[in-house]
């Protein structure tokens, strides 16, 4: 195996879904104290999301609280609860290229701009013959960091 070309640096995001963003608002904005911060939605992706936040400055977490526009369509955010994990890395492009090398599956769609403007990319949560590592069952995102978040991460 090659050397790796890229860090990942710590936790962007984590991704919740449910039939209905109201009780994930409830617990997550009103009882815990998280900030929302944005919106997004998107009728390709299936989703209607509130964008929060966890802690501050460069090591804030984001917390997306998803609900599907449709909940009998593709891809159901919902299910499961836990949507998705994303990472920061320090190098997308550098990632996606090694991991493809390894044999790592990604979903469709390639490097593109995610819900909060980073770049961003998923790995997808099943293997397949082509590229027989996948996420274990669990969506992967990986998004690149910005400058401020790398140095952060540097300084540490």
């Amino acid at each position: 195996m090659s050397r790796r070309p890229f860090r990942v640096l710590g936790v962007q995001q984590i991704a919740v879904g449910a039939p209905d963003k109201s009780e994930l608002q409830r617990l997550w904005l009103d009882l815990l104290g998280l900030e929302k911060t944005g919106t997004y939605r998107s009728e390709k992706e299936n989703v209607d999301e509130d964008i929060a936040v966890a802690g501050a400055g460069r090591f804030a977490v984001e917390v997306d609280l998803m609900q599907p526009i449709d909940p009998d369509k593709r891809p159901r955010v919902h299910e499961p609860a836990l949507n998705h994990v994303g990472l920061w890395v320090d190098d997308l492009e550098a990632a996606v290229e090694w991991l493809t090398e390894q044999g790592v599956r990604f979903t469709p769609g390639g490097i593109r701009k995610g819900a909060a403007g980073h770049d961003v990319c998923f790995i997808h949560p099943k293997g397949a013959p082509q590229a027989p590592v996948g996420g274990s069952g669990v969506l992967i995102e990986l998004v690149q960091a910005p400058v401020e978040v790398i140095e952060a991460h540097q300084s540490c």
